[in-house]
């Protein structure tokens, strides 16, 4: 009791210092939505995120209006948001609206009255503008992207072509899954040539054969749902999830020729998005039909994502996503941030001893594993290694392909659990290609090797260097670290030697 008098006056220590909450109030045509992030960085953390079904486009095409129901229920979810942002002491709101409230004939004095719930001032946003937000999601959250995003909403869909960070202009098409419920009476085979149609007249579909289809939206994240499902999938994360087109252009074909309930594997898919399900995949097929991309990749970031993105400056938009989650990692969970920056530096000389050619992405995966090789000290020694696979392999961090994430995962277990043990979920390592395991495995040896030397403090490690001499590789260490280099070091050192196909020597400096 003592301990919790003293400290719970201070901040929370699994919270970044110095950043402020920000959020994002999403009024959608299906669901409104409230997200509150820790902060404003390069990869926001959400706090609290919660989704409210509203269905504010439903019918819309028949009244012009927002149905009293649906406005009455967004309007209770406004209020309750206002609350929370209250009690969460966030000042920083953005209010969003999209197509239903754009487009409906009492859009305007809605949105007078969500200012006066939640005392910000809402933006009712175009559909070009949507795009690019979306757009802008994708390109924070993905490297070099290349293609075209498309973001499916209740009320409409819509396609910004991305090249690496260039965004051109947009477009909104009314295609959204409750626009299309509503127009087609609930038949699917009529909303498929309401598709067709207004897919044909797409200028930017037709650009993207053989390029990447960026997929975004509730609805397409609910069919990679489905796929992962039935595919057996081993890994529950939805960002960078990747289907070939072909492949993806079937399943899309399977999902609005079957009857939702009955599809395999529908049971990850909530009830709530089962509805809609067959118009989002109507949606995504007549793209793959038209359009003809190479692959299909789902993101997790979109508007919200985009928004948040915009307001940061040049400088934190070049950040490397993948790398500023780790620092955030190895601020929050290491012993010592110093000593796991220090890790990269080492390792840098490292690989130069051993004239071992990285390509940029290698480079960038080896300092992630560093600034990771920390966050699990707390734990048993005996599960150590476990944990820290386990929370890197789903830790919500961007900016890798799933392979790229299990060999992180693998990095980190191997640095605690040795060289000999097998990760908890061994089906994960499928993903990895025989060079990246072999990596990993490296890797892990070689921070085993610093763990031994310094026990994760700094100042130490990089007063050591490497070199590899003949057939061996050599450990120079200073003099005064001579009692260091016994049995549990030179161990180490074997371990991480014959990974190279090298022997072992540590050379002591003469005093």
């Amino acid at each position: 009791m003592h301990i919790l008098q003293r400290t719970v006056s201070l901040p929370a220590p699994g919270r970044l210092p110095q950043v402020q909450p920000v959020a994002v109030v999403d009024i959608g045509s299906n669901s409104v939505r409230l997200v509150v992030y820790e902060g404003l960085t390069r990869v926001p953390a959400p706090l609290f995120n919660e989704k409210i079904l509203a269905g504010l486009g439903r019918n819309m095409a028949a009244s012009g209006c927002i149905a009293p129901e649906a406005y009455e229920v967004a309007l209770k979810a406004i209020a309750r948001f206002a609350v929370l942002l209250k009690q969460l002491q966030v000042n920083n709101v953005h209010v969003l609206a999209t197509a239903a409230v754009r487009d409906a004939n009492n859009g305007f004095e809605f949105m007078q009255q969500v200012e006066r719930l939640i005392g910000h001032a809402p933006h009712i946003i175009s559909g070009e503008r949507e795009a690019e937000l979306a757009a802008l999601g994708v390109v924070s959250g993905f490297i070099d992207p290349h293609g075209i995003v498309g973001d499916l909403g209740g009320g409409s869909v819509e396609f910004v072509p991305v090249r690496g960070t260039h965004i051109d202009v947009g477009e909104s098409l009314p295609l959204g899954g409750l626009r299309l419920a509503e127009l087609s009476g609930g038949d699917v085979r009529k909303a498929a040539r309401l598709v067709k149609t207004a897919i044909s007249q797409s200028e930017i579909v037709k650009g993207l054969k053989g390029q990447n289809f960026f997929a975004v939206g509730g609805s397409w994240r609910s069919l990679a749902k489905l796929h992962m499902a039935q595919t057996h999938y081993p890994l529950r994360v939805m960002h960078n999830y990747r289907i070939p087109a072909k492949e993806a252009l079937e399943f899309c074909r399977m999902v609005t020729k079957t009857d939702i309930n009955a599809i395999v594997g529908i049971e990850a898919v909530s009830n709530d998005r089962r509805p809609l399900l067959a118009y989002g995949a109507l949606v995504l097929e007549e793209v793959i039909a038209q359009g003809k991309p190479e692959f299909i990749k789902f993101s997790a970031l979109g508007v919200r994502e985009g928004l948040l993105f915009s307001l940061l400056s040049p400088q934190e938009q070049a950040q490397d996503p993948l790398l500023a989650t780790a620092e955030e990692f190895a601020l929050l969970r290491s012993r010592s941030p110093a000593y796991v920056h220090e890790l990269c530096t080492w390792s840098d000389a490292f690989m130069q001893a051993i004239a071992q050619h990285e390509t940029p992405d290698d480079t960038r995966l080896r300092h992630a594993a560093c600034l990771f090789s920390d966050l699990s000290w707390r734990a048993h020694p005996d599960y150590r290694g476990e944990q820290s696979f386990n929370i890197i392999a789903h830790a919500a961090f961007i900016g890798v392909r799933h392979p790229a994430r299990i060999f992180l995962a693998l990095a980190a277990f191997h640095r605690h659990a040795g060289l000999n043990e097998v990760p908890p979920t061994p089906n994960l390592l499928d993903m990895l290609s025989p060079e990246m395991h072999s990596r990993a495995r490296i890797i892990g040896a070689l921070i085993r090797v610093a763990h031994a030397l310094c026990a994760c403090t700094p100042g130490t490690i990089l007063r050591t260097s490497f070199v590899v001499s003949g057939k061996t590789l050599v450990l120079h260490i200073p003099a005064d670290l001579a009692d260091l280099a016994i049995q549990r070091l030179n161990s180490r050192m074997k371990q991480l030697a014959k990974l190279l196909n090298l022997s072992a020597d540590i050379v002591v400096a003469k005093a």
